[in-house]
Parts: structure tokens; sequence; C-alpha cells
């Protein structure tokens, strides 16, 4: 039995082990993160920029995501020229998914192809000219601008989306991450400030290369190099200032609609955060992230019939991303269920969980690990989470031991530090 089990271990070990991450910096000055995976025939490329919503001016606010989502709109280098239409023929020619887009800290850009040496290569030489080189021409972006205005002005006759504005500008005031698309922004956008922010933020020295697949590791240094070596070397990016907590405040919105909005929360955490990100995440599952097994869920759904989904999350982010609590309610309800909310929260910043909310949160989530990188666009997800916040590079092996970690202790330290209620946002979008 003790050899049954020891070849057990020795045949299964290999298996829970995260993937071989290998990184380096290529000579031109991009990062690499690069995954060797020969099972099959597949290639994942992605690449982030420093180049997310947060860097545009407030009165151009939505030039980060227009900017990405233009750049296959056409391309001119010194070889070729090619318009939209040729480069969606030419990605379905060559059975290439492309895709781009940016958040608040980052733009992206990925392409899955095939590994074969032909397709392969036709493929990336297509991604480093659009990187390199897009037209951006007038008749696209005035195409974008139209549609990307008309959806702003649709939303805002949406309480979900009125409710997500509001809140988001109530946490970050003036800071950068507060800053939203409107119709007015959107206007104020031209072709050129478009082209000059492709050339200060798609620069490869801000660059950060995630490579999957089924290639080598001298391929993949090639890979990198091919990318990143038309782009402009660029500067180092100046970092954002920093958040500035809010007061805590109460907003009430009026809408017609029949289901009062609500959220609840506040700047609260860095992804490169490691002393508390893990007690947070722990504790957040019991709070309002397990789902049916949560806490407000049991209160606000399961014991008062309040709303049929409440959650709780937090959302990491170069700087303090939020914590959200959000739930959808009746109108006449909104009151209630916001007074059940913050009983739950305080009880939980005063108690944390108890010893068998505990063990059941860590051994969910260490769990699910498998779950989250059982493809090959979940791992390359994670790589380029890994890269871009700079994280150790066994990440993902670390994980379940720090789940595994976590004391009670630590997750009321941790809420206690990050979720203060002095600083806490309410808005509710059509309550009575």
């Amino acid at each position: 039995m003790r050899f049954l089990i020891a070849l057990f271990l020795l045949v299964a070990g290999p298996a829970l082990a995260g993937p071989q991450i290998q990184h380096w910096v290529a000579p031109t000055g991009a990062k690499v993160y690069f995954v060797e995976n020969r099972g099959l025939p597949i290639l994942d490329v992605n690449i982030d920029f420093v180049a997310g919503g947060a860097r545009a001016a407030a009165d151009k606010a939505g030039l980060a995501g227009m900017t990405a989502g233009l750049l296959d709109a056409g391309f001119k280098t010194a070889e070729q020229e090619m318009d939209e239409e040729q480069i969606a023929a030419r990605l379905v020619d060559l059975a290439v998914r492309f895709s781009s887009g940016a958040d608040h800290d980052k733009a992206s850009v990925s392409l899955r192809t095939l590994s074969a040496p032909e397709e392969r290569q036709g493929a990336l030489a297509l991604m480093r000219a659009i990187l390199a080189a897009p037209t951006f021409p007038e008749d696209a972006l005035a195409r974008e601008k139209a549609r990307t205005s008309a959806a702003l002005k649709e939303a805002e006759t949406r309480p979900e989306s009125v409710v997500a504005k509001r809140f988001a500008a109530a946490m970050y005031g003036e800071h950068p991450y507060g800053r939203q698309a409107t119709p007015e922004s959107v206007a104020n956008i031209a072709r050129a400030d478009l082209v000059d922010f492709h050339r200060r933020h798609y620069v490869a020295r801000n660059a950060v290369v995630s490579i999957l697949g089924d290639v080598s590791r001298a391929e993949a240094e090639a890979i990198a190099v091919q990318l990143t070596e038309a782009l402009p070397a660029g500067a180092p990016v100046a970092p954002l200032p920093a958040v500035t907590p809010p007061q805590a405040t109460a907003l009430r919105i009026a809408h017609p609609a029949t289901q009062a909005h609500i959220r609840v929360g506040l700047p609260a955490v860095k992804r490169s955060m490691e002393r508390d990100y893990f007690a947070l995440l722990v504790g957040n599952y019991t709070l309002g992230g397990g789902g049916f097994v949560s806490r407000l869920m049991k209160e606000v759904r399961e014991k008062r019939g309040f709303a049929y989904s409440v959650y709780s999350t937090f959302t990491p982010r170069v700087l303090e991303g939020p914590f959200e609590i959000g739930l959808q309610t009746r109108r006449d309800q909104a009151g209630a269920a916001l007074e059940v909310v913050n009983a739950v929260l305080k009880d939980f910043l005063a108690r944390g969980p108890t010893a068998e909310e505990l063990a059941a949160a860590k051994k969910n989530l260490i769990a699910s690990q498998a779950l989250r990188i059982d493809s090959n666009a979940k791992l390359l997800g994670y790589l380029s989470l890994i890269g871009f916040h700079g994280l150790p590079l066994d990440y993902l092996d670390q994980l379940p031991q720090r789940i595994a970690a976590v004391t009670r202790a630590d997750v009321i330290a941790a809420f206690r530090r990050h979720i203060r209620p002095e600083h806490l946002v309410t808005v509710v979008v059509a309550g009575e």
C-alpha cells in the first residue's frame, strides 16, 4: 500500500503543478512571458501596453478604447498597405482570431493562429503590421464615434448603466480611474489624437508579450522581437497619481425603473498587494463571492426575499481597484435591503468568517484552481496578468498554499485595513 501511495504521488505531483513560465527581456526592451505547450498545434500571443483609459485626457475619455478598437481598420508599411476589409479577409484566409481592447490600466492585442510555419508566419506578419503602422482611417473613426455616442446615449436610459457610472464617479472623483466616455468626450476625439496616443503608448519598452503554445523557446524569442522591433522604443511610463479615498457618501438618483439598483463600495485593492490579497479573496468568498453559500445571499435573498441575486467582489488594478457590493430589488424595498447589506458588512468587519466558513471558502477556492487554467485562453490570461503586474513566475503554484495559509485573523485584519466605513460610497438608482 505504501508503494502504491508513493507511486500515485510521483505520477500525480507534476500534473498538479502550474505551468512552467519562462521570462526574459527582448532586445527591443519588451518583457516576455512564455509557456511551451505542445498539446495542440496552436499559438496564442497577447501583448499588453500601458495604454488604458486612465492615460487619456479627461476631455477625450474613450480615446484608449477607440485607439485599440481601430488598430485593425487599416495599416500602411513600406512593403504593404491594407484596409479593414482586406485585413478581415486575410484573417479568414489564415484562420486567425484577432482581438483588441482596453481597460482602465492597459490596452491588449491578442492573436490565435495555427502553429504550422506558413500560417504562423502569415499571422505574425499581419499582427506586426497592425501594431506598428495603423492608419486609423477617417471614415472608420467617424463610424466608430457615431456608434459609440449612440451606445452611450442609450446606456443613460438603463438603470444598470447609470448606477455603474455614478458609482465609479463617486469613488474616484477627478482621478483618472474616474474618467468615463461621454458623447461629448467622444465628439472631441480626432484622428490626430489616435495617432498621437498610439505613438506615445504603443511602445516596445512598455510592452508585455505573452506567448503560449506549440513553439520552442528560440521561436518564442524570435516572435517577441518580430512583433515589437517596429514599434518606437518609448520611455518609461509615468506613474498615475495616488488614489484619494472618498468621503462616505450616499447618492439617490431618480429613475422610472421598477427595480432599484444598488451599489456599495470604495477603492480598495492593488493587484500587486501581496500582503492582503489572498486574505481578501478568501474572506470575500464568505461575504458575497461564494454564491448561495455567502452571507449576503443568505441574509438578503434566502431570509428576506429582497433580491434574486446579491454579490460582493474585489477588482484589483494597478492602483486601488473597487470593492463592490451590488444588488437589485423592488423600489419600495431599497431602503430595507440596504440596511441588511450594511448590517452584514458591519458584522463581517467586526467578526470575520467562522471557522467553518473559512474552511469551506479555502476548500472551494483551492479545488477550483484547475478550472482556472483548463484552456489555453484562460492560461494566456494568467500569463498576461503575471507579466503586466509583475507577479512571481510561480504565482499559480503558490496560489493553493497562499490560500490555505489564510487565517481568520488575517481576513479580519485585511478587511479592516481596506474596507473603511468612513470611505464607503452608496449609490441607489430608482429607489424610493
